[in-house]
């Protein structure tokens, strides 16, 4: 039941990662004053976001190990 919910928050945040990558994408392509002005911030918070996501990944792994 626990390797379930840990399958599930992993792949919640691997959409939330692939939702910030297409926001960012889409402002880069579409340029403008919403890219200057979020360009960064939609970067710093993909990077996060990946970070929590290969940090469940790794738990799960370990987990799985034990």
């Amino acid at each position: 039941m626990q390797d379930n919910s840990m399958y599930y928050l992993i792949i919640l945040a691997m959409l939330v990662v692939f939702a910030i990558l297409l926001t960012g994408i889409g402002g880069f392509a579409k340029g403008g004053e919403f890219n200057r002005r979020n360009a960064n911030k939609i970067m710093r918070w993909r990077i996060i976001a990946q970070a929590v996501a290969i940090a469940l990944i790794m738990t799960l792994i370990w987990l799985r190990g034990r």
